[in-house]
């Protein structure tokens, strides 16, 4: 994670003027499985610490509620919901009640990322000068400082094929640096179709716009479904000059019962958008590459 003693203190800067905004209003939902308390101690704190009023969710699709206790510890809503109707779905109870309460934004976690006190206000303070922005992401790297490349294309089916099963090959022919926009350097602010559930700041009259997650995808994909039904209504863009560490599991490429929820979710998303005949697709990602190689998207 790289930052300057003047981008610190333009972050601190930051800070101070969202927290004094009383305008602002935020909530976030971090939902979890059988995560350690360690984990989600680590990321409810780092949403505390960003000196911003907030309304916190932890959403536990835990078959039990032992996590109850690490969000009363810091003051977030506890909801269990031990059938486990999925991570989108989990995340809409959060949603449908923060959009009750009248906030500008929301803020979907994974349970296993962390950051530092200057993230979120620095995202939303980039948000409130850029109103045709709905959704914004930051960098995202590893905890040994490897950057992940989770800024993608709309996916063919080929490329989920590929990516997932002959990662070798997938890597070879170009195809996987072209998917995840390795062009782009990944060092500016750009329009990106796909942005990574694992952060994920959305303008709330947005959500409300679009109806939150399509809970008809478990796990796996509903990001990419969202993003892209949020850059049919408004912006998504990737903004690197902050960034979150993410543990980043890939729990499918490890175990049978989640390849499972990932390749029906892929069969889901692929009758809901298109499979091989999806003429939006081919439009977004062209116009994307276009502007990345010819570094148009730039937009400081």
């Amino acid at each position: 994670m790289r930052s300057s003693l003047s981008d610190l203190a333009c972050s601190r800067k930051k800070i101070e003027m969202v927290h004094l905004d009383s305008a602002m209003r935020i909530s976030c939902s971090v939902v979890c499985y059988q995560n350690s308390f360690e984990q989600i101690t680590r990321v409810l704190r780092s949403v505390i610490a960003s000196s911003i009023n907030v309304s916190l969710y932890l959403i536990d699709n835990s078959p039990n509620d032992k996590l109850a206790s690490v969000a009363q510890q810091f003051g977030a809503i506890y909801i269990h919901l031990p059938d486990n109707p999925g991570f989108g779905a989990a995340h809409n109870v959060a949603i449908q009640d923060a959009l009750k309460k009248g906030v500008a934004y929301h803020l979907v976690l994974n349970p296993d990322v962390y950051f530092s006190a200057d993230v979120v206000p620095t995202l939303l303070d980039y948000m409130e000068q850029h109103q045709a922005v709905g959704l914004v992401a930051p960098g995202v790297y590893y905890s040994d400082g490897r950057q992940q490349h989770l800024c993608k294309l709309l996916p063919r089916p080929g490329d989920l094929l590929m990516r997932r099963f002959c990662p070798a090959l997938y890597r070879s022919s170009g195809r996987l640096a072209l998917y995840e926009l390795h062009a782009s350097g990944y060092d500016k602010i750009m329009d990106v179709p796909v942005l990574s559930g694992c952060f994920m700041l959305i303008r709330a009259a947005v959500l409300d716009e679009i109806g939150g997650f399509d809970q008809r995808f478990f796990m796996y994909l509903e990001d990419v479904d969202l993003s892209r039904r949020i850059g049919q209504v408004a912006r998504t863009v990737y903004f690197p000059h902050v960034t979150i560490i993410h543990d980043y599991g890939k729990g499918s490429y490890k175990a049978m019962k989640l390849l499972f929820y990932h390749v029906r979710s892929a069969i889901q998303y692929f009758n809901k958008w298109g499979w091989f005949l999806d003429t939006k697709r081919d439009v977004i990602n062209t116009a994307t590459i276009k502007k990345i190689l010819s570094v148009k998207n730039i937009v400081e």
